[in-house]
Order: structure tokens, then sequence, then C-alpha cells
């Protein structure tokens, strides 16, 4: 299975970003293989709009059963959702540290979004 997260970095010890949409990089973790690609997100950066609508219809087509992030806006969680991918809130300072929260089951599915849209 395969698990999205939110960074700027390019590897585990990377912080774990806040926004989806916007969040330069995504890391791609293979639970089964416990192996990562990093894919850039750098388009949606500095979108004027529908970076989360563009950055969920990617993560989508990434193959993620989950994306773990630090916020997720209306537009990214109905397409997101839409996908069948899970939507996991963090607020863990890397990456390491959100994918060690998943593997502890300490996070939860997001029911809804919780900002609003153009959140920076």
């Amino acid at each position: 299975m395969k698990i999205v997260f939110t960074t700027s970095g390019t590897d585990l010890d990377a912080p774990l970003d806040r926004r989806f949409g916007r969040a330069p990089r995504f890391l791609v973790y293979d639970l089964e293989g416990q192996t990562f690609e990093v894919v850039e997100n750098r388009q949606n950066l500095n979108a004027a709009q529908g970076a989360g609508i563009q950055s969920a219809e990617a993560v989508a087509r990434l193959g993620a059963k989950a994306v773990v992030t630090g916020h997720c806006g209306p537009k990214a969680f109905r397409v997101l959702s839409a996908a069948g991918v899970a939507i996991l809130t963090s607020d863990a300072p890397t990456v390491a540290a959100a994918l060690d929260q998943y593997r502890s089951g300490a996070l939860t599915e997001a029911r809804a979004a919780d900002v609003e849209g153009h959140w920076a």
C-alpha cells in the first residue's frame, strides 16, 4: 500500500508540510517494500487556483490509498474522497514521525476539510 506525505524535502527526515495542495513535494511511501520515491508538486506551489484539485488528482494517479498532511481544503478533500484516498492529518515535525504515527495507529481519518480553500 502506498501512502503520500506532504513535504518540502527529499527524505524521511524532511519536514511534514502543513499544506496539501501547495506542498512542494510528495513523498510516496510503499509500506510493503518499505521504499519511497519523491514526486515534485512545484507546479501547484504558486498556482493562482486549482492547486488542491490538481494535487489531489496527482496523488490519486500515484495509486496512494492514504495521504498524510497537516491540513486539507474542501476541493482537495472532495477529489481525494471520490478517489478512495483516506486523508489523515498530523502535526508531526517530520515525515518519519508522521509515518511512525501512522504505523502505531495514532492518526485518524479526516471526515471533512479543516481549512478554507486558498489557505496558505
